[in-house]
């Protein structure tokens, strides 16, 4: 009888084993998503809560207006920037092609100027142009690399979006059932890890929420202190560069990739001046600031160190792409300050008087 119950069991635990395999080969592609979802669902919660009471108690109708804030926040701007950007790209296709046409044009004065590389510069940049149209054959490895670059590039954008909108929809379902789902959770973690789960619960809310406010609240700074630096040198489109700038700021080093080739705009017009404020101002204010906002507001919700936080950004786009700019801090972050958290309560345990 023992024994066939045994079986029984066996045989049970083998197909919930099954079922949870399958669940997760279907959810495979959507994991990033609705693990962004359920991230930006927890750090907005408070919000959710108050319109949840404004609105007398209707949860749907309060989670419909959050979703609706949601998209406006996540998913208009970057069809609005890959909008301009298309244009942009147009017309410096337009640009390039007739520069490809008519060949380069000479090299300005300023160029023989420039310290150390300015002499050889200036004299490579002669050479082109007496190639005339023939320089195009320098290029034209270049011209390849670009052009794959700007499709991944393109293709990249486009399954962000799809995952953004997806995220946004799951968002509606999280925020409506949360505080049911929350409560099962918090059941389930208690009976996992006993009378300690509730203070673990708070120290990955505290970790995901200083995460996320962190990592956003620093693009958002960096994208504003580009677009004033853009605009005071008088660098055209400063704000959809500063719009830019806030997406390219999830990146380690991406507002260097907007205010670098704007510095050599500058240059190559003759505004020195300005171009070396402009370098002055990314390389201090801009990027500098990643240094100083991002630490500080991430350290408010965990005592993560910045290599983790550096490496959670990489390993999150190389595991989830995009999405994976927010996901791979908050789970580097949660893991490292949940297993502090367990091993100081362990270590207190272990060292308990004994009665």
């Amino acid at each position: 009888m023992e024994s066939a119950s045994r079986i029984e069991q066996i045989v049970v635990i083998s197909l919930l084993l099954i079922l949870a395999i399958g669940c997760f080969v279907v959810l495979r592609p959507f994991i990033s998503a609705l693990l962004w979802a359920l991230i930006l669902c927890f750090s907005t919660w408070p919000l959710y809560a108050w319109l949840v009471r404004a609105l007398g108690g209707r949860r749907t109708l309060a989670a419909g207006l959050m979703t609706l804030l949601v998209a406006a926040v996540f998913i208009l701007p970057p069809v609005a920037v890959g909008s301009s950007l298309a244009d942009s790209v147009a017309k410096v296709a337009g640009m390039f092609r007739t520069l490809l046409e008519q060949g380069p044009p000479g090299p300005p004065s300023w160029v023989l100027e420039v310290p150390l590389v300015g002499p050889p510069l200036h004299g490579y940049w002669r050479e082109l142009e007496q190639l005339g149209t023939g320089w195009t054959s320098e290029l034209q490895p270049y011209l390849d690399t670009a052009r794959d670059l700007l499709l991944s590039t393109g293709v990249t954008l486009g399954e962000a979006v799809l995952q953004l909108a997806l995220s946004v929809l799951a968002a509606f379902f999280f925020f409506r059932d949360g505080a049911e789902g929350a409560r099962r959770l918090s059941d389930a973690f208690e009976r996992l890890v006993g009378e300690r789960a509730q203070k673990l619960l708070e120290v990955a809310g505290g970790t995901i929420k200083g995460v996320v406010y962190g990592i956003i609240g620093t693009a958002i700074a960096q994208g504003s202190l580009q677009a004033i630096g853009l605009w005071l040198a008088g660098v055209p489109a400063a704000l959809f560069l500063g719009f830019l700038t806030f997406f390219l700021s999830f990146v380690p080093m991406g507002p260097g990739l907007v205010w670098l080739p704007a510095t050599a705009w500058l240059f190559y017009n003759g505004a020195f001046g300005w171009g070396v404020f402009l370098a002055l101002w990314g390389f201090f204010v801009v990027s500098g600031v990643d240094n100083v906002l991002k630490p500080y507001l991430i350290s408010r919700g965990s005592n993560m160190p910045l290599i983790l936080v550096f490496l959670g950004v990489i390993g999150g786009v190389l595991a989830f792409g995009f999405l994976g700019v927010f996901l791979g801090p908050t789970l580097l972050a949660l893991g490292y300050t949940l297993l502090q958290e367990w091993s100081a309560g362990a270590s207190r345990l272990g060292t308990r008087p004994s009665s």
